[in-house]
């Protein structure tokens, strides 16, 4: 049987927990969201809070809602900008090819649009990469950086042999299926755009100015060798290796993951 005081103390903590829970639509959602013309395409876009302008920038496939446990956080403190990528979420691309390169011009323009430019910038997974490219593209639009969970170049040194081989496989599945339906050309491009791309060369790492943030998991799908030498060859960065964590480091200790890019972003660069 419960005690009367250890019954009181377990209703206020699911009260405060019930209070704390963040229901916001976070991708879907009218109150905030509108579409952007971006070259060539209607993006998709959320801005919430106020403050320095944050950009957070999502994984393949994946969305504004990626995010659904940061965004809340950090949009006490800055203004929190957020989109689907090209032929991702809400902003769909029919042309039948897609670049890392690209994306990075579309997030530069959006800042534009938003005339929230220099920004600190965000990137996990495939975002992590946009993020780097934005700073060696449109160095003025990016203040501090963070990537977590980048690749350089598509292969079995930067990302774990077994995760690869899969990707090898949904390829040559994917490959023999005579008439693709529009979901599938769409998935088709987004499944060469990693097995194809990035071709980032270390050279290019060293023209990055500003300060980055460089981040991955303990298990992290892309190996730490080669995030290693992410870190290594950029000339103004610290590294992050999180204990315990796979690459899903936005969401799997998101407390932490919050309040350090938080700290990294608020306080001076110090390598």
């Amino acid at each position: 049987m419960v005690k009367p005081f250890f019954y009181l103390i377990l209703v206020f903590v699911c009260c405060l927990a019930a209070c704390s829970h963040d229901d916001t639509p976070y991708g879907d959602n009218p109150a905030t969201g509108r579409f952007y013309r971006i070259r060539g395409m209607e993006m998709y876009c959320e801005v919430y809070g106020q403050g320095k302008p944050l950009l957070l920038i999502h994984g393949n496939g994946g969305s504004i809602s990626t995010f659904s446990r940061n965004i809340g956080y950090f949009a006490k403190k800055y203004q929190v900008i957020v989109a689907d990528s090209r032929s991702q979420g809400h902003s769909a691309d029919l042309r039948d090819s897609i670049s890392f390169e690209q994306m990075a011009d579309d997030y530069a323009d959006l800042l534009d649009s938003l005339h929230a430019a220099p920004a600190h910038v965000l990137g996990w997974s495939d975002g992590g990469i946009i993020a780097l490219l934005m700073a060696m593209r449109h160095p003025q639009k990016v203040d501090k950086l963070v990537a977590s969970g980048a690749n350089l170049w598509p292969d079995s040194t930067a990302i774990k042999p077994s995760e690869w081989l899969d990707e090898q496989k949904e390829y040559l599945r994917m490959r023999e299926i005579q008439h693709l339906t529009i979901g599938q050309k769409n998935r088709w491009k987004l499944l060469l755009l990693d097995i194809e791309q990035p071709h980032i060369s270390l050279n290019q790492l060293h023209g990055i100015k500003c300060p980055a943030l460089i981040v991955c998991g303990e298990h992290d799908l892309i190996r730490r060798e080669h995030t290693q030498l992410i870190y290594n060859n950029l000339l103004h960065a610290n590294l992050w290796v999180i204990p315990h964590d796979d690459h899903y480091t936005i969401s799997e200790h998101v407390r932490d993951f919050n309040s350090r890019i938080d700290g990294f972003f608020t306080k001076p660069f110090h390598e």
